[in-house]
């Protein structure tokens, strides 16, 4: 396992680019992100999937051609750049904008994917998927949402699937977004996931050094070992 990487910068000052810091009890809800899809109030929209998440495909093409869920898809950047990876991809999100204008998007594009109006932490997964891609999810849910997070991961992911994640390491508290740390991550992935490489990503300009990658892998599920009967003599039937 790779250690921390000492390069990954911390600065309290937001570019205003960043998510603006609207008051609401309800940060979380589908009319909150709803409202900022309608308004035009999206400065988490860069136009481009993350660059992470370029370079990370182009680094293994070799990868085995799987399902792939990205929660909180958003107009779906991400989805569309594992879609012309090869993958078959769903994207999930709780605002209907987002979900309508990935759909639009990515069929202009001329690619296949699949996207529907949910909430990733509340819902029954579709299905169970190789990948789970996380890019702006966990930093936007309400802090003490972040073990339904967990949980909702565990639920949607194959046993010894993938978890790929882009982490905002940045300190703040009054967001969206809301600051993570890598001890938080650590604490929260490790007793279920393997950690299989870390690294700072290329980020978008006002993200850069704020971003980490962890490559996780899910533990496989332990069973119990069953007593075998034993017949005759005291000997295991074979």
């Amino acid at each position: 396992m790779q250690k921390k990487p000492k390069n990954v910068q911390r600065r309290r000052k937001r570019s205003s680019s960043h998510h603006s810091k609207t008051p609401s009890p309800h940060h979380s809800s589908s009319g909150f992100w709803e409202e900022r899809y309608q308004s035009g109030d999206m400065p988490w929209e860069k136009g481009a999937p993350s660059p992470g998440l370029v370079d990370f495909l182009a680094a293994h093409p070799k990868l085995p051609r799987g399902t792939v869920c990205v929660p909180g898809c958003g107009t779906g950047h991400d989805v569309r750049a594992w879609a012309k990876a090869g993958f078959k991809v769903f994207g999930y999100d709780i605002a209907p904008s987002a979900i309508r204008v990935a759909a639009e998007r990515t069929r202009g594009a001329g690619l296949s994917a699949q996207f529907q109006l949910g909430d990733f932490l509340a819902d029954p997964p579709p299905l169970r998927f190789d990948w789970i891609f996380e890019h702006t999810l966990f930093c936007a849910i309400q802090p003490n949402q972040r073990d339904d997070y967990v949980r909702a991961v565990l639920s949607w992911l194959k046993p010894n699937g993938q978890y790929l994640a882009v982490n905002y390491l940045i300190p703040d508290r009054d967001g969206p977004p809301f600051g993570t740390t890598r001890e938080e991550l650590w604490q929260s992935f490790s007793p279920q996931f393997e950690l299989f490489k870390e690294w700072v990503p290329k980020s978008y300009p006002n993200r850069t050094g704020l971003e980490l990658m962890l490559w996780w892998r899910r533990k496989a599920i332990q069973r119990t070992p069953k007593t075998r009967k034993r017949f005759g003599r005291g000997r295991p039937r074979v």
